[in-house]
């Protein structure tokens, strides 16, 4: 699902809101979440999960071109952990849709 669909759908489940409306509280809502990422702070989101930072060490990588050796340095990324609610939901509607009585297998592909 891509900002827009989830926008598109948001919209269409609150009918009292226009699709204005939800865009700008769904821009707001990653814009203070990158914010308060790029501040360090971590983000907690009861049923959800959560975000924080991870620190990536400095490394030796590889220039896929020329094969060369580069040092890369160390670096923060950006970590999601589920919560316990997600995880069960999301384990459960697998488990539904993979049950012997279901033909359709998950679409495993990336979008």
């Amino acid at each position: 699902m891509t900002k827009s669909e989830l926008i598109e759908h948001i919209a269409a489940l609150q009918t009292q809101l226009s699709a204005k409306d939800v865009e700008l509280a769904v821009k707001m809502m990653l814009d203070h979440m990158t914010e308060a990422l790029s501040d360090g702070d971590r983000i907690e989101i009861r049923g959800f999960g959560s975000f924080s930072l991870h620190y990536r060490a400095p490394r030796l990588g590889r220039n896929p071109k020329t094969g060369e050796k580069v040092e890369l340095a160390g670096k923060y990324v950006p970590h999601f952990k589920p919560g316990k609610e997600l995880r069960e939901r999301v384990n459960l509607s697998l488990q539904l849709e993979l049950s012997p009585s279901s033909s359709s297998s998950p679409n495993w592909s990336a979008s």
